[in-house]
Protein backbone atom coordinates (compact mmCIF):
# COMPACT_ATOMS: atom_id res chain seq x y z
CA UNK A 1 0.00 0.00 0.00
CA UNK A 2 1.54 3.18 -1.14
CA UNK A 3 1.89 6.08 1.50
CA UNK A 4 -0.87 8.00 0.13
CA UNK A 5 -3.56 5.50 0.57
CA UNK A 6 -2.80 3.95 4.25
CA UNK A 7 -5.54 4.81 6.24
CA UNK A 8 -4.26 6.11 9.09
CA UNK A 9 -4.55 6.70 12.85
CA UNK A 10 -8.62 6.28 12.78
CA UNK A 11 -8.34 7.71 16.49
CA UNK A 12 -6.86 11.00 15.02
CA UNK A 13 -9.62 13.35 14.63
CA UNK A 14 -7.70 14.77 11.78
CA UNK A 15 -8.16 11.34 9.96
CA UNK A 16 -11.72 10.81 10.84
CA UNK A 17 -12.47 14.29 9.65
CA UNK A 18 -10.18 14.07 6.30
CA UNK A 19 -11.78 11.23 5.28
CA UNK A 20 -15.57 11.45 6.21
CA UNK A 21 -15.71 9.11 9.03
CA UNK A 22 -14.37 7.15 6.67
CA UNK A 23 -15.89 7.24 3.25
CA UNK A 24 -12.38 8.06 2.02
CA UNK A 25 -11.57 4.38 2.38
CA UNK A 26 -14.18 2.76 0.83
CA UNK A 27 -12.51 1.53 -2.59
CA UNK A 28 -12.65 3.05 -5.91
CA UNK A 29 -13.94 6.49 -6.60
CA UNK A 30 -13.61 7.89 -2.93
CA UNK A 31 -14.40 11.34 -4.04
CA UNK A 32 -17.64 10.00 -4.98
CA UNK A 33 -18.16 8.18 -1.58
CA UNK A 34 -17.46 11.40 -0.29
CA UNK A 35 -19.77 13.89 -1.98
CA UNK A 36 -22.93 10.53 -1.43
CA UNK A 37 -21.74 10.34 2.17
CA UNK A 38 -22.27 14.25 1.87
CA UNK A 39 -25.94 14.27 1.22
CA UNK A 40 -27.39 12.82 4.19
CA UNK A 41 -25.58 15.53 6.25
CA UNK A 42 -26.62 18.21 3.81
CA UNK A 43 -30.06 17.22 4.47
CA UNK A 44 -29.88 17.26 7.84
CA UNK A 45 -28.36 20.88 8.44
CA UNK A 46 -30.82 22.04 5.28
CA UNK A 47 -33.95 20.27 7.22
CA UNK A 48 -32.68 21.66 10.74
CA UNK A 49 -32.12 25.63 9.92
CA UNK A 50 -32.78 25.69 6.11
CA UNK A 51 -30.33 27.06 3.99
CA UNK A 52 -28.17 29.29 6.41
CA UNK A 53 -27.89 26.31 8.54
CA UNK A 54 -26.39 24.73 5.53
CA UNK A 55 -24.10 27.98 4.59
CA UNK A 56 -22.50 27.97 8.14
CA UNK A 57 -22.22 24.09 7.36
CA UNK A 58 -20.22 24.81 4.87
CA UNK A 59 -18.19 27.65 6.42
CA UNK A 60 -17.07 25.67 9.07
CA UNK A 61 -16.75 22.18 7.41
CA UNK A 62 -13.96 24.49 4.83
CA UNK A 63 -12.49 25.37 7.90
CA UNK A 64 -12.31 22.14 9.38
CA UNK A 65 -11.30 20.79 6.01
CA UNK A 66 -8.31 22.80 5.95
CA UNK A 67 -6.99 21.46 8.76
CA UNK A 68 -8.12 18.17 9.00
CA UNK A 69 -5.76 17.90 5.30
CA UNK A 70 -2.89 19.83 6.63
CA UNK A 71 -3.39 17.19 9.80
CA UNK A 72 -3.53 14.01 7.27
CA UNK A 73 -0.93 14.80 4.88
CA UNK A 74 1.43 15.49 8.07
CA UNK A 75 -0.08 11.98 9.41
CA UNK A 76 0.00 9.79 6.03
CA UNK A 77 2.02 12.18 3.32
CA UNK A 78 1.04 12.87 -0.07
CA UNK A 79 -0.23 15.97 -1.56
CA UNK A 80 -4.08 15.11 -2.14
CA UNK A 81 -4.26 12.03 -0.67
CA UNK A 82 -6.96 10.06 -2.40
CA UNK A 83 -8.96 9.50 1.22
CA UNK A 84 -8.96 12.98 1.90
CA UNK A 85 -13.18 13.91 0.93
CA UNK A 86 -13.66 16.34 3.16
CA UNK A 87 -13.28 18.52 0.33
CA UNK A 88 -15.87 16.64 -1.53
CA UNK A 89 -18.34 17.24 1.77
CA UNK A 90 -17.82 21.55 1.62
CA UNK A 91 -18.28 21.02 -2.03
CA UNK A 92 -21.25 19.19 -2.02
CA UNK A 93 -23.05 21.41 0.15
CA UNK A 94 -21.84 24.46 -1.11
CA UNK A 95 -23.53 23.04 -4.94
CA UNK A 96 -26.79 22.46 -3.01
CA UNK A 97 -26.95 25.62 -1.09
CA UNK A 98 -29.11 27.35 -4.15
CA UNK A 99 -31.37 24.37 -4.23
CA UNK A 100 -31.71 25.21 -0.42
CA UNK A 101 -32.52 28.99 -0.63
CA UNK A 102 -34.34 28.91 -4.28
CA UNK A 103 -36.62 25.76 -3.20
CA UNK A 104 -39.42 25.99 -1.19
CA UNK A 105 -38.95 23.40 1.93
CA UNK A 106 -35.21 23.16 0.19
CA UNK A 107 -34.08 20.59 -2.46
CA UNK A 108 -36.11 17.38 -3.42
CA UNK A 109 -34.25 14.02 -4.61
CA UNK A 110 -34.03 15.88 -8.18
CA UNK A 111 -32.32 18.87 -6.60
CA UNK A 112 -29.74 16.50 -4.94
CA UNK A 113 -29.36 14.18 -8.09
CA UNK A 114 -28.57 17.14 -10.28
CA UNK A 115 -26.28 18.38 -7.70
CA UNK A 116 -24.31 15.57 -6.92
CA UNK A 117 -23.80 14.79 -10.71
CA UNK A 118 -23.27 18.66 -11.50
CA UNK A 119 -20.90 18.70 -8.12
CA UNK A 120 -18.74 15.18 -9.45
CA UNK A 121 -19.08 16.76 -13.60
CA UNK A 122 -17.03 20.18 -12.68
CA UNK A 123 -14.76 18.18 -9.41
CA UNK A 124 -13.69 15.61 -12.49
CA UNK A 125 -12.99 17.71 -15.21
CA UNK A 126 -12.15 20.23 -13.69
CA UNK A 127 -11.97 23.61 -16.06
CA UNK A 128 -9.58 26.84 -15.62
CA UNK A 129 -9.82 27.98 -12.67
CA UNK A 130 -10.63 24.78 -10.78
CA UNK A 131 -7.70 23.00 -12.37
CA UNK A 132 -5.24 26.19 -11.93
CA UNK A 133 -5.62 25.71 -8.10
CA UNK A 134 -5.41 22.05 -8.42
CA UNK A 135 -1.97 22.66 -9.74
CA UNK A 136 -0.65 25.59 -7.78
CA UNK A 137 -2.18 25.55 -4.30
CA UNK A 138 -0.66 22.89 -1.87
CA UNK A 139 -1.50 21.94 1.46
CA UNK A 140 -5.33 21.46 3.17
CA UNK A 141 -5.92 25.21 1.19
CA UNK A 142 -5.72 23.51 -2.22
CA UNK A 143 -7.08 20.37 -1.12
CA UNK A 144 -10.27 22.47 -0.13
CA UNK A 145 -10.46 25.41 -2.86
CA UNK A 146 -10.54 23.44 -6.12
CA UNK A 147 -13.49 21.69 -4.72
CA UNK A 148 -14.83 24.62 -3.73
CA UNK A 149 -14.17 26.77 -7.41
CA UNK A 150 -15.85 23.20 -8.65
CA UNK A 151 -18.95 24.13 -6.32
CA UNK A 152 -19.32 26.79 -7.52
CA UNK A 153 -19.73 26.12 -11.19
CA UNK A 154 -22.29 23.35 -9.90
CA UNK A 155 -24.49 25.76 -7.83
CA UNK A 156 -24.55 28.47 -10.64
CA UNK A 157 -26.25 25.75 -12.93
CA UNK A 158 -28.01 24.38 -10.20
CA UNK A 159 -29.20 27.38 -9.24
CA UNK A 160 -30.14 28.54 -13.20
CA UNK A 161 -31.96 25.20 -13.80
CA UNK A 162 -34.31 26.15 -10.63
CA UNK A 163 -35.11 29.77 -11.30
CA UNK A 164 -35.77 29.15 -14.99
CA UNK A 165 -37.96 26.53 -13.98
CA UNK A 166 -36.46 23.01 -15.31
CA UNK A 167 -36.79 21.86 -12.03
Amino acid sequence: MSEENKPGNLADPAVILATWFGAGHLPKAPGTWGSLAALPFAWVLQAADGWPGLAIGIVICFGVGIWASNGYIDAIGGEDPAPVVIDEVAGQWLTLLPAAYLMPGGPDWRGYIIGFVLFRLFDVIKPWPISWADRTIKGGLGIMLDDILAAIFGAVILGGIIHWGVL
